[in-house]
């Protein structure tokens, strides 16, 4: 079952790909609606990695400078 759902997310992933290079190119007004979202999507994972990657930045050891 979770195959399915992986061989779905990466179908949706490559028709958005495939939608971004198409609106980069003068494509259809559906076409440039999906590559928005595609673009903001990917922006919205970016900065989710940047957010948790800094709160690993401390000292998490847990000893001490003896």
């Amino acid at each position: 079952m979770i195959l399915y759902v992986l061989i779905g997310v990466l179908a949706l992933a490559v028709a958005g790909c495939a939608c971004v290079v198409w609106a980069s190119r003068g494509g259809p007004r559906w076409v440039r609606a999906i590559a928005t979202v595609t673009l903001l999507g990917g922006e919205l994972v970016r900065a989710d990695r940047r957010r948790s990657r800094g709160w690993g930045n401390g000292n998490t050891s847990g000893g001490g400078s003896d």
